[in-house]
């Protein structure tokens, strides 16, 4: 974009910078929602591309609001400067954003989401710079953009997933760009019962996309029993790919223990069994259970809660999330949070009149048996998370395909979607 001949005004450049970080924070939550559909995000990223624009139109002036913000670095800082020093092909900026990076790896993920912002013209020539870098973040970083650009890395990538132990990010790339080729390497990671949690996890699960339905099973059978960051996100992995009876196995001993009871719900909607719809809303009686249990139903039927007037008015007086109390140490997001409250009562009169045209034994997501065409109509339509559930299902169904990312900037998912037919 060609620079404005008139004196930028400082106050502008600030609120556009300011803007710019924030969105990018909503962005970053929004992406993961339940309530968030690919149009909305589209809205968000429309705002966010005018204050990134205007940046850009500063010139000098923006670039160096983008560096004054730097002064509290924070994944949307980051993000911002980021996509400025892209698209001003500014090397300077870019190595000191990239040592920023090696210094607070808290902040590592505002980068990466503005290397995927960028278009790949942006990126030319800095992509194989950072592959070739001898910094391990570097690298991940120049592997993990490929992926994000859909581009092959070739000779990087199998370096990286020979490495002892392979790269967590080059497992994950692997999967994204759905290359079989990586297959061996990722069920060596994932039968590594030594392995740390998280690169055991990242290696079963890019088995299991890629088509390993023995080892990868068996590994992810095993996180989903044992304490650790992915134990939840390994259990909703697995029993994608299990029969009905393996499911139930999995699922009764988290029954037993009232500390999984969150768990154990995402697990039934994951494992899309009819038979366990009516334990669904019989756990929608309790508040803090009844917003979760409504998501595990509505992804078994494909039922908008909301739209469909199946829910209720929240509690009053009721405090089951963090608030704004300094004293109180509960500050976590609810991960229900934007969630419809359901209506127990008439979801279980709409389950009497309707629930017999869902089979037993029978896997439903979103209201059908998981197949290629109805998972491509549910990223077009879809909320984020079952969008991102879908593209999971595709690559499960077709291995060897790529995973959508459903976090890409709207516009690229949009183009996406045309070309593969949706």
């Amino acid at each position: 974009m060609t620079t404005s001949t008139r004196q930028p005004i400082p106050v502008v450049l600030q609120q556009h910078t300011d803007d710019a970080v924030s969105l990018r924070g909503t962005r970053a939550v929004l992406v993961r929602a339940p309530h968030v559909k690919l149009h909305l995000l589209q809205r968000l990223d429309e705002r966010l591309v005018a204050h990134l624009d205007g940046l850009a139109v500063g010139g000098d002036a923006g670039r160096a609001a983008c560096v004054a913000a730097l002064e509290t670095p924070s994944r949307g800082t980051l993000f911002t400067a980021t996509v400025v020093a892209l698209e001003m092909r500014d090397g300077e900026l870019l190595r000191r954003l990239l040592a920023v990076a090696e210094a607070e790896p808290q902040a590592r993920s505002g980068i990466a989401a503005g290397f995927g912002w960028v278009s790949a013209a942006s990126l030319r020539g800095v992509t194989k710079e950072l592959l070739a870098s001898p910094q391990p973040f570097q690298r991940d970083l120049g592997l993990a953009t490929c992926a994000m650009h859909h581009v092959a890395p070739g000779a990087p990538l199998d370096a990286a997933l020979t490495e002892k132990p392979p790269s967590i990010v080059a497992m994950r790339v692997a999967a994204s760009l759905g290359h079989v080729q990586s297959l061996p390497a990722c069920q060596r990671a994932a039968a590594d019962a030594d392995a740390d949690l998280v690169r055991r996890f990242s290696a079963a699960r890019a088995a299991l996309l890629l088509g390993d339905r023995d080892i990868a099973v068996r590994a992810l059978a095993e996180l989903s029993k044992a304490p650790g960051p992915d134990r939840a996100k390994a259990l909703a992995l697995v029993i994608k790919v299990l029969a009905p009876e393996q499911v139930h196995a999995l699922l009764k001993p988290l029954s037993q223990d009232p500390a999984q009871l969150h768990t154990l719900i995402r697990g039934t909607g994951a494992a899309g069994d009819p038979h366990y719809v009516p334990w669904l809303i019989k756990q929608m009686a309790d508040l803090k259970l009844t917003r979760l249990a409504g998501e595990a139903f509505s992804t078994i039927t494909g039922l908008d809660l909301a739209y469909l007037d199946l829910d209720r008015k929240p509690p009053e007086g009721e405090l089951l999330g963090p608030s704004d109390d300094p004293a109180n140490s509960e500050v976590a997001m609810d991960e229900d949070d934007s969630l419809p409250w359901p209506d127990p009562d008439k979801i279980a009169i709409w389950w009497q009149v309707h629930g017999a045209r869902f089979a037993p034994g029978t896997r439903y997501f979103v209201g059908e048996p998981p197949s290629a065409a109805h998972c491509m109509s549910v990223l077009k339509t879809g909320f984020q998370r079952e969008r991102a559930a879908a593209a999971e299902y595709l690559c499960l169904l077709q291995p060897g395909t790529r995973l959508f990312n459903v976090a890409a900037p709207a516009w690229r998912q949009q183009r996406l979607l045309a070309q593969m037919g949706a």
